[in-house]
């Protein structure tokens, strides 16, 4: 997910910083012996875009899980959930799969 969302940022000439854009993955096992799975898989993302960028990151990172054939495999199967934190001028704007961005000024 992380290089279909870098994929998209590019496709959108989104001019980040990919020196600070980093992705932390969580995933949940569950399970007992030799019988486990992944049960959850959550991506975090943090970045930082210009001004005038904002609204095709939230676009990019909306559907990037569209994009990307490991979350379309996995899809039904494994929960598959996503957080960003982005800095985009002097405002931090958090974002996340299925909720409705929330900005805060820094």
């Amino acid at each position: 997910m992380y290089g279909t969302l870098r994929g998209a940022l590019v496709g959108r000439k989104v001019a980040f910083d990919r020196e600070s854009f980093v992705a932390t993955v969580e995933g949940r096992i569950v399970g007992v012996g030799k019988t486990i799975r992944i049960k959850s898989i959550h991506m975090h993302y943090e970045l930082a875009v210009p001004v005038e960028s904002r609204e095709a990151t939230e676009r990019a990172l909306a559907l990037h899980p569209q994009g990307c054939p490991a979350h379309q495999s996995v899809q039904g199967a494994i929960d598959v959930t996503w957080k960003a934190r982005v800095r985009v001028g002097e405002e931090t704007v958090h974002l996340q799969s299925g909720v409705e961005p929330t900005a805060a000024r820094s």
